[in-house]
């Protein structure tokens, strides 16, 4: 039987944006935090200057969607500061000034449980959530997070008796082999769809690669991305699942 220590947080947020890599005019947001993201944040409450392999569950909900106005800078390297086309002068630069609109959810809870492949760091990032050197955030910085619980929990792979409904009515980024195998039941199906739920190639982690030479490096972050399901899931009976002693089950990925 597989068996690991990992760490569960209950955090809540007010108005977030996770945003999505790909959207501009509408900064649009993601339903819930990309593995990145939450990764992202261990990292930085721990200190840590080098990454550290890391499996992670993101499950949790949201009330609502609004549209928020913010100031947007936009500036091209090397142009001079027109006074009919620029906003802003930045020495001899110029930088247009303007207004563009943020997607945000509101009443964001969140389920996490972070499992470190080091076990013996566990203990570690307990403590960096525990004694946080700043106010944690996640999402921009500006998105605090207001941590409700953080419990070192064990997960133990295991094959289920009786199905587990989904905790709270949350949804969850889910593998999509799972979805695919039919080991889990998604919620609201659709008929004639065959896997309910939205699917996402979502960001974990990256590796940096030189597309440069030795001389000229042209260093950029190569990222490595996941194929998940969003949705609400029922773990069905006799398939095997990483479930924590609080009868809470883990789609760690």
């Amino acid at each position: 039987m597989l068996i690991m220590k990992a760490i569960r947080l209950r955090l809540r947020q007010n108005m977030v944006n996770y945003k999505k890599p790909t959207s501009f005019q509408l900064k649009e947001t993601y339903p819930l935090p990309p593995f990145s993201t939450v990764i992202g944040m261990v990292h930085f409450l721990c200190g840590y200057t080098a990454y550290h392999p890391m499996q992670v569950s993101v499950q949790g909900k949201y009330f609502s969607k609004v549209n928020d106005l913010y100031t947007r800078y936009e500036f091209k390297n090397g142009m001079k500061y027109e006074e009919a086309r620029h906003q802003l002068k930045v020495g001899e630069y110029g930088v247009g000034q303007g207004v563009a609109t943020a997607e945000l959810l509101v009443d964001v809870e969140l389920m996490l449980h972070i499992a470190p492949e080091d076990q013996s760091l566990v203990e570690e990032i307990y403590n960096a959530f525990i004694q946080p050197k700043e106010y944690p955030s996640l999402g921009r910085r500006e998105d605090l997070a207001t941590i409700d619980e953080i419990k070192v929990v064990t997960l133990s792979l295991t094959k289920l008796e009786k199905q587990i409904f989904a905790h709270r009515d949350y949804y969850a980024y889910i593998p999509y082999e799972m979805v695919h195998e039919e080991s889990v039941n998604l919620t609201h199906k659709i008929q004639g769809v065959a896997h309910s739920g939205t699917r996402y190639k979502l960001t974990k982690n990256y590796e940096l690669v030189n597309y440069g030479n030795e001389k000229l490096p042209k260093v950029f972050r190569r990222w490595n991305k996941v194929d998940v399901i969003y949705g609400s899931a029922t773990a069905l009976a006799e398939e095997t699942f990483m479930v924590d002693e609080d009868i809470l089950v883990a789609f760690l990925i």
